[in-house]
């Protein structure tokens, strides 16, 4: 099964079941089909921005970040589309990403991606058809190039 389909499957447990530890989302995946180690949890629980939360019974489960998901739920759709519609590639040099557009479309997708708030991202640079976007370290700037090829 794809990580697409593995990251959705994670969102809809953590929304229908208290998890305290990656253990047991990890068995939760397994039951769902998804054979999947504990350091594949850790990445996607970060890329989900997923964090640990108390109750008044000072348990601690994983929730989404409501507060990334309801500013960014829109930004997401808004994102994909204009990657879809205007990226011809995203490449790679250090920590920089040199992002190709289309003619006159690189500060509007600049202005989406921006919009994004990335933690990973420092800051875009847009001219007529090419952004340069600046990543806080290397590893971030992979992850970054993988997410938006995506799209």
């Amino acid at each position: 099964m794809s990580r697409r389909e593995r990251l959705k499957t994670i969102k809809e447990i953590i929304n229908s079941k208290k998890i305290s530890c990656q253990e047991e989302l990890v068995k939760e995946l397994e039951d769902r089909g998804f054979s999947v180690t504990q350091s594949t949890i850790s990445r996607d629980l970060a890329e989900l921005r997923l964090t640990k939360v108390r109750n008044h019974k000072q348990q601690e489960y994983y929730s989404l970040d409501s507060r990334f998901y309801k500013e960014n739920m829109f930004n997401y759709e808004k994102f994909s589309s204009k990657f879809k519609e205007s990226v011809l590639s995203v490449s790679m040099a250090q920590n920089i990403l040199v992002i190709r557009t289309y003619p006159g479309e690189a500060q509007g997708t600049a202005a989406v991606l921006d919009g994004m708030n990335f933690v990973e991202i420092l800051g875009t640079v847009a001219g007529d058809d090419t952004i340069i976007c600046v990543t806080d370290n290397v590893d971030n700037a992979e992850k970054m190039q993988k997410f938006m090829k995506q799209y």
